[in-house]
């Protein structure tokens, strides 16, 4: 019934003219660079809320044209080439980075697709595209912005950026997993990878709520993906100067600005789409109001959800400090990718004997029997385990100052010998004042 529901819902693409395809594109463009610049200036502010400050006040109205205002100062700073950079990948880096930012969001569904909607006397699904494997193509085009930050770092031929890009590589790897793994039960529970049909199997109850182990995983892999604070690893100025973006300027810099908040809307339009019911009213409205989810009111509600990830990003700024990048590894792989494994499987299995015709008691038994045992056994073995006798602090070793041929400094435990000082010349010196003092006023 999914197959073919999925193969209903498909249909309704690939029958656009031209200049409506081409309208769609543009419409995307402008909505994420529209949103972008909403989004600057609405951190700016919420994040000087939170740290009470003014906040911008000066470019325009309330300080709405900030954004217009870094554009342009970007864009007048002098546009530096290192000398030791690798010149093409320079300048190829920073348009790898954004570009893929952008096509990610060719599947995201702003409505349903049942050519509702008239543009120009024209039937169309609000949506410029949708693909049986959309979830795949947008993993394929996030793994391929993550190397314009790598290669950003290896063409700059300084220290900081290959850290910081060697970071990047390290995060996209341990987070693509986690972020992949959510996307899977999504797949169980929907029986599609294609979005708009995702959307329509979340009636009447999101996948926020059947599957909050998968939503809450997938918010945290997107903060990662997209190098937001408390993730932010890869630039970190505390540590790596600017990280891989250290060595650019002008409208470069520019660029990775643009997809670091470009990728901050397409993650948000992608957790919407796959677990907050993408462009269905919330709740409360479509119980009682029977035109929400018809016509063009779907594209406000998968804009306010958009909205509501994006205050949650800066929120999250606002509030955490960063991770070191040891506890940033081990979120990653001891803990999301474990959980994740371990929540696929119980979805996997719940499916399976639904599919079988086993009743909720039934399926509650065979699934979470299983599971309560192993928390049983668990606790059991915490209790009965003898703890380790606390060891006999060890006598620190005595500490030599020269170890190897050069000074190296004390580690803890271990105290400085005392520095052998000459005596004070102090009372001398006083002693010679006073004389001299004396002998002019004899």
């Amino acid at each position: 019934m999914h197959t073919l529901a999925a193969y209903e819902t498909l249909g309704f693409f690939g029958r656009d003219p031209w200049w409506l395809v081409l309208l769609k594109a543009v419409f995307c463009f402008a909505f994420l660079v529209g949103t972008v610049l909403i989004a600057i200036v609405w951190e700016r502010k919420v994040v000087a809320w939170m740290q009470l400050r003014i906040g911008p006040n000066r470019h325009g109205p309330w300080g709405l044209l900030q954004s217009l205002a870094d554009g342009i100062k970007l864009a007048l700073k002098e546009d530096l080439v290192v000398t030791g950079a690798d010149k093409v990948v320079y300048v190829l880096a920073p348009i790898v980075a954004a570009i893929p930012a952008f096509m990610a969001f060719a599947v995201i569904p702003f409505g349903p697709a049942d050519n509702e909607v008239s543009i120009f006397g024209t039937r169309t699904p609000l949506q410029l595209t949708d693909l049986p494997i959309a979830l795949l193509y947008i993993l394929a085009t996030a793994s391929v912005g993550i190397y314009g930050i790598v290669l950003a770092g290896w063409s700059s031929g300084s220290t900081y950026p290959l850290l910081g890009g060697i970071r990047s590589s390290a995060q996209m790897i341990s987070y693509e997993i986690a972020m992949g793994l959510s996307f899977a039960a999504v797949f169980i529970y929907s029986g599609s990878m294609s979005t708009s049909e995702i959307v329509a199997s979340q009636q009447p109850t999101w996948f926020a709520v059947l599957l909050p182990v998968s939503f809450i995983v997938y918010v945290i892999a997107m903060v990662g993906e997209t190098n937001r604070a408390p993730f932010d690893l890869p630039e970190a100025e505390g540590e790596l100067v600017g990280g891989f973006n250290t060595e650019y300027s002008s409208l470069k810099f520019a660029m990775f600005m643009l997809a670091e908040y470009v990728n901050m809307v397409t993650v948000s339009a992608v957790a919407s789409t796959l677990f907050l019911g993408g462009w269905r009213a919330p709740w409360p409205i479509s119980t009682f109001w029977e035109g929400a989810n018809h016509g063009w009111w779907p594209m406000l509600w998968i804009v306010l959800k958009i909205q509501l990830l994006l205050f949650f990003f800066i929120w999250l700024r606002g509030t955490l400090p960063r991770l070191r990048y040891d506890q940033f590894m081990k979120l990653g792989w001891k803990v999301l990718i474990p959980v994740s494994l371990v929540w696929l499987v119980m979805v996997a299995s719940v499916r399976a004997l639904r599919n079988e015709g086993y009743d909720f008691a039934n399926v509650v038994l065979y699934v979470g029997a299983p599971i309560a045992a192993v928390l049983l056994l668990a606790l059991v073995w915490d209790l009965v385990r003898r703890k380790p006798a606390a060891e006999q602090p060890a006598e620190p070793a005595a500490f030599d100052p020269m170890a190897g041929g050069y000074p190296v400094p004390p580690l803890p435990g271990q105290e400085l010998p005392p520095v052998p000082r000459r005596r004070s010349r102090a009372p001398q010196l006083q002693d010679a004042l006073n004389g001299a003092d004396h002998s002019e006023g004899s």
